[in-house]
């Protein structure tokens, strides 16, 4: 299975905990895999078992059943390992050093040599947009400039996969963006990234595809828009439409047909959510708006957002799972349809 970075069939830990050994299931018969070259996010709320999977992949818990294995040995395998680069979602850097002595330090610690790691070093730093801040102590920087030294360290001894927990939990917009921008790079040079996180809005942007883990079980695994797919429930056309006109106008333009979720936006902007019947309400929609002397900047079919996904998959009181692409089991949640 060349093609298969991450191979995860019915996995399952168990853990026992004080005096009456009480038993506690953190993964519950889990199954799924990441391909090579994909960018792949394990969401969940806290307490749904994605530090235990990935600590079970890094060989820092054992498992209890199942299999696990990272690009095809077992997973905790010494000589795998040594082909991942991990970034926790706490990373402590020494306060006393910069750039270059960190990565010089994380260097020492995988066992590459010290001219590996000045050979690298300026280019990783680029790439993570460190560049002029090399010596500058990292007591200076900011948690966004920590978070890509972070990743800059994960990639220094050329792994063939990324596993990287919460990588902007915590970062600011401008933060969060500077992160994301690094990941994007990643994805285009055709690395297999794992990535932990709660914020859906970033998994969004950059994975290609994610499972939904729930009190250890996993709830949903597939591409992103498969998981959040345009709505079918209702039986026509729902549009979201962006225009620009006074309300008044709008809704002399509208007539009797009912909006949903109006929003005022900037410049003169609106922009709202409308069900029609069929291409001929669109069509028709369109000549009384433009007949009104509306302006339509943009329409677009109404798409759930991994969020909304995520909530209604969470929401279900079942324990099946929905599998949109073949790597889970048994009963499929029924999103949309």
């Amino acid at each position: 299975m060349k093609d298969v970075a991450i191979e995860i069939e019915d996995l399952s830990k168990t853990y026992f905990d004080g005096i009456l050994r009480r038993r506690f299931e953190a993964l519950k018969g889990v199954t799924f895999s990441v391909q090579r070259g994909e960018v792949f996010g394990l969401l969940g709320p806290n307490g749904a078992g994605k530090t235990t999977l990935i600590k079970v992949l890094l060989g820092i818990v054992r498992k209890s059943g199942g299999h696990a294995s990272l690009l095809g040995r077992a997973a905790g395998d010494r000589v795998g390992r040594a082909r991942v680069g991990y970034l926790p979602e706490n990373l402590r850097i020494p306060r006393h050093l910069n750039a270059y002595t960190a990565l010089e330090y994380y260097g020492r610690l995988s066992g590459l040599s010290m001219q590996h790691v000045r050979d690298r070093r300026d280019m990783l730093l680029e790439q993570v947009r460190l560049t002029g801040r090399e010596k500058d102590s990292v007591k200076k920087y900011s948690k966004g400039m920590l978070q890509r030294l972070g990743l800059a360290q994960a990639l220094l001894h050329e792994p063939e996969l990324l596993i990287l927990d919460e990588p902007t939990d915590g970062l600011d917009p401008r933060g969060r963006s500077e992160v994301r921008h690094v990941l994007n790079s990643l994805k285009e040079e055709g690395k297999t990234v794992f990535l932990n996180s709660h914020i859906l809005q970033e998994v969004e942007l950059v994975c290609d595809r994610v499972a939904i883990l729930d009190k250890g079980i996993l709830k949903s695994v597939g591409a992103i828009d498969e998981i959040a797919p345009r709505k079918k429930e209702f039986q026509g056309v729902e549009l979201e439409v962006t225009v620009q006109a006074d309300r008044e106008l709008v809704e002399e333009a509208l007539g009797d047909r009912g909006v949903m979720d109006w929003q005022p936006l900037p410049h003169g902007q609106s922009k709202f959510t409308i069900r029609l019947g069929d291409q001929e309400g669109v069509d028709q929609l369109v000549d009384d708006m433009r007949g009104k002397g509306v302006s339509l900047v943009e329409l677009t079919p109404h798409r759930i957002s991994l969020e909304d996904a995520f909530l209604e998959i969470l929401s279900d009181n079942d324990d099946a799972t929905t599998n949109v692409d073949g790597d889970g089991g048994g009963d499929a949640i029924v999103l949309a349809e």
